[in-house]
């Protein structure tokens, strides 16, 4: 080849990679608004079934819809309502179910007249405490349980907070056998109402923001809620002193956010991945929020005349021995409930084999360190 002719050769070459990264510079520039142009506009109204008196629950509902606007430069928007603002709290679930909404922050227990089955993916009596919930539902089969039962009733869940492990609750007397809990009534959601029933408790099922004037009024004997954070918030010290404790009904609470199944599919799948991620972000923050929080309500409350109290055993064991009876019972008239109960506990039992080995032998250690100073 002649020097010329390599010198032709390299400028044609040189010219075509120019103008190759002018078109690809000139693509790039033109690409981005584009991709903006033709991104939907999604607005989704977000019913909840917790009062704005709560930030730590409420918020969490505010802090997904913050992250989805966030990551989708506003193109999908939730409009987050308290309760009664469109529906009651309690029929949240159902307001996504038909429609009338397209999201709903919830607890699934809550809805167990509809089947026992809902219970489990939020918490049950004598179940998993917070860590080993959000492990269950990510790693150990609850999320596919959970999206196989949903599917029946035309939603789907996320879950998006868990509270960590719960009070007993706020008596207006002492309880110190189970002939004590004989005749009170009690807000007690859940399965757990169903045990309590059976030693004599007359269970009610209280949003909660109505829990304080039924027990400010004497409808109701007792109330459990969340803890003390939240307990602090709504004044239960002002009308039951009794502050009692552990809530063996709830280890470890999940969350829900639950969206209408027809709602969902129409969402790009971009802004699936950013709900899912800020549904995820939501459940982890809650927690911490409440472990942050929690001491130095407790600490308040005892300042302000709460009386803390153990259950006694007797109404502990008492309990858990009506729990096992009730849950085999339910088991053996529910398939659904069967499976997603069964896959709990078999995941709780081996869960617990690594918390006594791990886990409980350092909480042990520390509680007494701290005590002796």
């Amino acid at each position: 080849m002649t020097r010329s002719l390599e010198r032709r050769t390299l400028l044609k070459g040189a010219g075509i990679a120019t103008a190759t990264a002018a078109a690809s510079v000139a693509a790039a520039s033109l690409a981005s608004p584009a991709i903006a142009q033709t991104a939907p506009t999604v607005r989704w109204r977000l019913t909840t079934s917790y009062s704005k008196a709560l930030p730590t629950l409420f918020g969490a509902s505010e802090l997904l819809a913050k992250y989805v606007k966030e990551a989708t430069d506003g193109a999908f928007q939730i409009d987050v309502f308290a309760p009664g603002e469109l529906v009651p709290g309690l029929q949240a679930f159902d307001a996504v179910q038909n429609g009338t909404v397209e999201l709903a922050q919830t607890a699934l227990y809550y809805y167990i007249g509809k089947d026992p089955a809902f219970a489990p993916f939020t918490t049950m009596p004598f179940g998993l405490n917070a860590r080993m919930q959000t492990a269950w539902m990510y790693h150990g089969g609850g999320q596919e349980l959970q999206d196989k039962f949903l599917a029946k009733y035309g939603v789907v869940g996320f879950v998006g907070g868990n509270t960590g492990a719960q009070m007993g609750g706020w008596f207006r007397k002492e309880i110190k056998s189970v002939t004590d809990v004989s005749g009170l009534k009690m807000r007690l959601p859940g399965l757990a109402g169903q045990v309590m029933a059976k030693l004599g408790l007359v269970p009610q099922n209280i949003a909660s923001g109505d829990i304080y004037a039924a027990l400010e009024k004497g409808t109701i004997d007792a109330a459990e809620f969340v803890g003390p954070v939240d307990d602090e918030k709504l004044g239960f010290v002002r009308v039951a002193p009794y502050y009692y404790y552990p809530g063996w009904w709830e280890g470890g609470p999940t969350i829900h956010f639950i969206a209408n199944d027809k709602a969902w599919a129409k969402l790009p799948a971009n802004y699936q991945a950013v709900f899912k991620a800020a549904s995820a972000y939501a459940n982890a923050d809650m927690l911490a929020k409440y472990d942050a929080g929690n001491p130095a309500a407790l600490r308040r409350l005892v300042a302000a005349g709460a009386q803390l109290r153990a259950f006694p055993i007797e109404v502990m064991d008492a309990a858990y021995k009506i729990n096992t009876e009730l849950m085999a019972e339910i088991s053996g008239k529910n398939e659904a409930f069967k499976e997603i109960y069964g896959s709990m506990i078999a995941f709780r039992n081996e869960g617990y084999l690594w918390w006594q080995v791990g886990e409980y032998p350092y909480d042990g250690y520390m509680i007494r360190a701290r005590q002796r100073g």
